[in-house]
């Protein structure tokens, strides 16, 4: 996929550290330390399950290393090369409790963000030869949204608005509360250069009123195709256009054939089904 999206600015160790907290509860890893002795060394590899796109490497690496700074840990893959069934994808040398207590929490990352990532590369996949762009929305799971939209980027897909400041997103509600589609516009007015500006649409009627008063861009909201089909001659260029609602890989397809230029799909990142990881030792 070219360039790998950075992780570079998104803070995650402390969301690791509330997950190591959680899984280690009140009195530890109570079996490991009553079967481990802590002197104990050993290797261990990660080995993936399943085909799919890796992603979550650095989260990873901070779950080993929060867990104890002395472990190793070597990648045989990085964050968006393909996952073969069986084959091993990382490999951890240092004490073998610290392995342990570290590996669940490891291993939840990497299969949901590998997931997303997954499923995102399929849906691009399944696009490929449109001039659809596949985007994710605000559905995401509770203090994950910054991971989770990572790996959208490492699937090839491209990020929404990452939170309610990230644009304007004029939708249903506030249209209602705003007395009307006009109203709503006239309410923003101008706004600067780097400040985007969509309206969601669910008929044909609000579409061309949008158009009307020069939205650059408009969310068709669970249109059927060929709603979505008679919305991309009505537009004609005049507009960007972004299908959502109920996206998933079965029905990306046909809705790319539509002609529009974004599809957003809150399925990616809310419903992607994990990537199956297992930790085998070796001492």
């Amino acid at each position: 996929m070219g360039i790998q999206p950075s992780l570079l600015g998104v803070s995650f160790r402390r969301i690791v550290e509330k997950e190591l907290t959680e899984d280690f509860g009140s009195g530890g890893d109570i079996t490991s330390d009553l079967l481990v002795q802590s002197d104990v060394e050993m290797s261990a590899q990660i080995v993936s399950r399943q085909e799919g796109i890796l992603a979550g490497d650095k989260v990873v690496d901070c779950a080993f290393e929060v867990v104890d700074p002395r472990l190793s840990v070597e990648w045989l893959i990085s964050d968006g090369q393909v996952l073969s069934e069986g084959a091993g994808v990382a490999s951890i040398v240092g004490r073998a409790s610290s392995i342990l207590k570290a590996e669940r929490t490891a291993l939840n990352f990497l299969g949901h963000l590998s997931g997303v990532a997954t499923a995102t590369r399929r849906m691009v996949d399944a696009v490929a030869d449109t001039k659809a762009k596949i985007c994710c929305t605000r559905k995401t799971t509770p203090t994950l949204r910054a991971l989770e939209k990572y790996a959208v980027r490492v699937g090839g897909g491209i990020n929404h608005r990452f939170g309610l400041d990230s644009g304007i997103l004029i939708k249903d509600n506030h249209i209602v509360i705003s007395g009307g589609i006009t109203e709503a516009l006239s309410k923003i007015g101008r706004r600067g250069p780097n400040t985007a500006v969509e309206i969601e649409v669910d008929t044909l009627e609000q579409l061309r009123e949008a158009l009307d008063c020069g939205v650059g861009s408009i969310l068709l909201d669970n249109m059927d195709n060929s709603t979505l089909s008679e919305a991309v001659k009505v537009c004609n260029g005049r507009a960007l256009l972004e299908a959502s609602g109920n996206v998933t890989i079965d029905s990306v397809r046909a809705i790319a054939e539509t002609g529009v230029d974004y599809i957003s799909s809150g399925w990616i990142t809310h419903s992607s089904p994990v990537v199956d990881f297992g930790l085998d030792l070796a001492f």
